[in-house]
């Protein structure tokens, strides 16, 4: 018989459904304002609040101006809402069962006992369509979730990176292709390829431009036009979406859309942090291998517990969480813009529900980049470990040796070096008997015959630097 629990439902870290907001509420921090149903409210409040005061400068005979202390006022409502705000909003929601009309209602019960704000209160929500609040708001969530949260993190694993490779530019590693030993590399230059590959990603992310529109129920400024025909609502509309912050969104105005903003940009905004993910998952995966090659070591951590039974065990976590949750962003992340930039006709309510799911997707990304950050400060390079295996790798000198002999027109190089190493275990002797059998300059001889598997790294150590 199954069993049943009757716990009490007092929503907790320990209760909660998502470990986001439960085992890593405390790494989330940042983002929860900004990507939560509080922060969505907010941003409601925010672009309500832009549109009634842009309507009481647009010079209508039937909306004055407000004053300097309307004003004041209506810009506090956005910059000190609450939590109890929020509450209050979906305490209005019980009743309207529309999360924008109960916006619009806790914005006009704001006017009470103001009567310049009563007397223009049929301005609030003035000829916008639900969407018009939505798709704005979305925009200023993302946007300061991308500035706050998920570009600054990547900065910090991209800084840490940096100095990484700088460090290590010329401390040599053995490579390996198709697993098999290949030619030298540098520790600075492996980090330094991601560095690159990343900084590049990290620039497509913050290049996308967030769009928003506020053009009506089916982008034709339908309603606007009954009310006033003769004016340029395109125009004004989008004064409001580029004017910046506070008394605009800051935002870069959509002409073109159905009841929707059509996604499109959202699409592109999330596969190009998708792309920095996966970068990532190819960092976090060849780390584990270099730390279970011993190349990099673990700093310890005073009464940490690798494994319940194996006492010596110290597991390289920090990026095996990082790849697990770099994972599931990216699944998220790809439905959202597989997803979002198509509905149905003028609208269907679709996208309603997956957007809410932004905040996850961006939460497992920060998530992520945070664990990385913490196993990058663990590390410490094994340089021991690495010189041993170079040196065990005399086979990767077939390649200078051959290359120079071709050179020379040596006849037959590469078959020659394949003849002497291909499947062998190799040892200096060997080479340095064939070199010193070349018929070659004594300069080029003397130069091979002095090169070791450390030595031969090309310019490994100064395209590290360079990164």
């Amino acid at each position: 018989m199954a069993a049943t629990y009757n716990w009490p439902m007092t929503l907790s870290t320990i209760s909660a459904l998502s470990p986001l907001d439960g085992r890593y509420a405390g790494r989330l921090a940042p983002l929860r304002p900004l990507m939560s149903e509080q922060g969505y409210m907010h941003r409601r409040v925010q672009v309500e609040i832009c549109w009634f005061i842009a309507l009481s400068d647009a010079g209508f005979r039937e909306f004055k101006a407000l004053t300097p202390g309307a004003r004041t006022y209506l810009l506090g409502l956005v910059k000190n809402f609450s939590e109890a705000d929020a509450l209050a909003i979906k305490e209005i929601e019980k009743t309207t069962n529309h999360d924008v009309k109960a916006v619009e209602y806790w914005i006009k019960s704001k006017f009470e006992a103001r009567p310049e704000l009563m007397a223009a209160s049929e301005f609030v929500h003035f000829a916008c369509t639900s969407e018009d609040i939505n798709n704005t708001s979305h925009a200023l969530q993302l946007k300061a979730a991308r500035d706050q949260v998920i570009l600054p993190a990547l900065d910090g694993v991209i800084a840490r990176l940096r100095e990484m490779a700088h460090k290590y530019a010329a401390v040599p590693m053995l490579s390996r292709t198709h697993g098999q030993t290949a030619s030298p590399t540098t520790v600075g230059k492996e980090i330094a390829n991601v560095v690159v590959r990343l900084g590049a990603a990290r620039e497509r992310i913050a290049a996308i431009k967030l769009l928003g529109k506020m053009n009506g129920a089916v982008g034709n400024y339908n309603a606007h036009m009954a009310a006033w025909p003769e004016f340029d609502w395109e125009a004004f509309s989008r004064k409001v979406v580029e004017t910046p912050e506070p008394l605009g969104l800051g935002l870069t105005f959509q002409p073109y859309s159905i009841q929707i903003e059509p996604h499109d940009y959202m699409a592109e905004l999330f596969d190009a942090v998708a792309r920095a993910n996966t970068i990532l998952i190819d960092w976090s995966r060849d780390i584990w291998g270099y730390i279970s090659l011993g190349y990099f070591k673990q700093r310890l951590k005073e009464g940490e517990i690798g494994s319940s039974t194996m006492p010596h065990k110290v597991n390289p976590i920090d990026f095996e969480n990082a790849e697990g949750n770099l994972g599931i962003a990216n699944a998220l992340l790809r439905h959202l813009s597989e997803k979002l930039p198509v509905s149905r006709w003028q609208r269907d309510l679709t996208d309603s529900t997956v957007l809410r799911n932004m905040g996850v997707a961006l939460g497992y990304a920060a998530l992520a980049y945070h664990s990385t950050g913490i196993g990058l400060a663990k590390l410490e390079l094994n340089e021991e470990a690495l010189a041993s295996d170079l040196d065990q790798a005399w086979e990767v000198l077939a390649e200078p040796i051959q290359t120079v002999m071709r050179r020379y027109g040596v006849h037959g190089a590469y078959e020659k070096l394949k003849e002497v190493t291909r499947g062998k275990r190799i040892r200096p002797e060997d080479l340095h008997g064939l070199i010193r059998s070349l018929e070659i300059p004594q300069a080029e001889k003397d130069r091979l015959l002095a090169m070791t598997p450390a030595s031969y790294i090309g310019k490994a150590a100064e395209l590290a630097k360079r990164a």
